[in-house]
């Protein structure tokens, strides 16, 4: 049981560098990992925990160089890369946050290193001007990625791979879709800003909230007249645009906003499908939410036995499992439990649902495979592997949008199949 007050600096320091252990130990951030946090405190634990691993690269390069040794102690080492980073965004809190750190200490493994942590962060404070000269020649400490992921960013967009990282390593944007369903654009911004929420609209009817708010503050959310989804994922339904009354099959739907999307454009007989029982939970509360309906089938796409009754689909969007290269501001784990084989793991897989999803495509029919990468392997090169297997599958149009400061990063390319 802690000691510390929920409101305190020191609990949040203590509950962050927990869940960065945990994170560090192979678990992700998808895991729920501040579950047991105090509700009053978890905005504040989840602001240090993803400031701290967005930074990872260069708080693991800082730590290397104050430790004479490495420390093999989880959950205190995940406390030091916590605080460190709080002192390189709070430079003006810096007694604050040595204070309360080492009163987080006190909390871990009996107290025994309380000594310790106060004497790595001040000898930080001590040698901060040295140690940014030697991360300024180090890309890893300086892009904050791992050393495969910069090689992979250069190789792929040599004029844009700073840039890429840059995006990465930054609080992403708060945008809203309006269900268009139950009002317009121009009516939520209207109440958005009787609410003091400062938004704008942006291109194809997303908005933009100049900072984050907790949904509860949005105007009619629980009653469904706005999702949170990024600008570049609301390019999936206007890109696949299938007809009223069309057969769609949303191919990997969880948690359900790019269906939710296709159904607040137009009335479908939509399918929607995803691996896991609590995933398909969510996409049946965010319809309800929405006031949409789907079919909802707890199913792999790529065993089309299991799901599939024979009728073909007019429209197939195959928003397929990747290393989610274009999101890492959201989900900045991602970046340190991601290894360079993954690239090619999930491009196998890829293609298997691919393959799988066109036999289920009317002649005449589209697919938009999408996936939230910068990585070439699972996107124009994936591409150019299936239209080579598939000689009737014409490319229609094929965009990458890299992470930038209004919206994540996507691939999409639109295929038809020809008769």
């Amino acid at each position: 049981m802690s000691n510390l007050a929920p409101t305190s600096l020191a609990y949040a320091l203590l509950h962050a560098a927990k869940a960065s252990a945990s994170v560090f130990n192979g678990q992700s951030l998808a895991e729920n990992l501040l579950t047991k946090v105090d509700p009053l405190a978890r905005p504040a634990v989840q602001d240090l925990l993803y400031n701290s691993l967005r930074r990872y690269g260069w708080g693991d390069f800082i730590l290397a160089r104050l430790m004479e040794r490495p420390l093999d102690v989880p959950e205190i080492r995940a406390l030091l890369l916590v605080a460190l980073a709080r002192l390189e965004a709070r430079p003006e809190a810096t007694h604050t946050t040595v204070d309360q750190a080492v009163l987080a200490a006190g909390e871990l493994i009996d107290g025994r290193l309380r000594g310790l942590v106060n004497a790595v962060l001040r000898n930080y404070l001590r040698r901060r001007e040295d140690l940014a000269q030697a991360v300024a020649a180090n890309d890893v400490a300086t892009h904050q990625h791992p050393g495969w992921w910069l090689e992979a960013l250069r190789a792929a967009w040599p004029n844009d791979w700073q840039s890429i990282a840059s995006a990465g390593n930054q609080p992403p944007p708060m945008a809203l879709r309006v269900n268009q369903r139950r009002v317009s654009p121009e009516t939520y911004l209207a109440q958005l800003e009787a609410a003091e929420i400062p938004a704008r609209r942006d291109v194809q009817d997303a908005i933009l909230l100049d900072k984050p708010v907790p949904v509860e503050r949005l105007p009619g959310f629980a009653e469904g007249l706005a999702s949170v989804q990024d600008p570049g994922a609301q390019r999936a339904a206007f890109l696949l645009d299938p007809a009223p009354g069309s057969r769609v099959l949303d191919a990997c739907a969880a948690p359900g906003g790019k269906a939710a999307h296709l159904l607040e454009r137009a009335d479908l007989d939509l399918v929607a499908l995803d691996l896991k029982p609590p995933r398909c939970r969510r996409i049946e509360e965010n319809l309800a939410r929405l006031g949409l309906t789907a079919t909802i089938k707890v199913a792999d796409c790529i065993k089309k036995d299991t799901w599939w009754d024979g009728q073909l689909f007019d429209a197939i969007l195959a928003d397929v499992p990747c290393t989610a290269s274009g999101v890492v501001r959201r989900n900045p784990d991602a970046k340190w439990l991601r290894r360079f084989d993954d690239i090619a793991s999930f491009s196998a897989t890829q293609s298997r649902m691919l393959d799988a999803l066109w036999l289920c495509l009317r002649p005449g029919g589209k697919l938009l495979y999408a996936t939230c990468s910068v990585f070439a392997a699972e996107n124009t090169g994936q591409i150019s592997q299936f239209l080579k297997r598939q000689p009737k599958a014409r490319r229609i149009s094929e965009e990458q949008l890299l992470p930038a400061a209004d919206h994540d990063g996507f691939f999409y390319c639109l295929l038809e199949k020809r008769d």
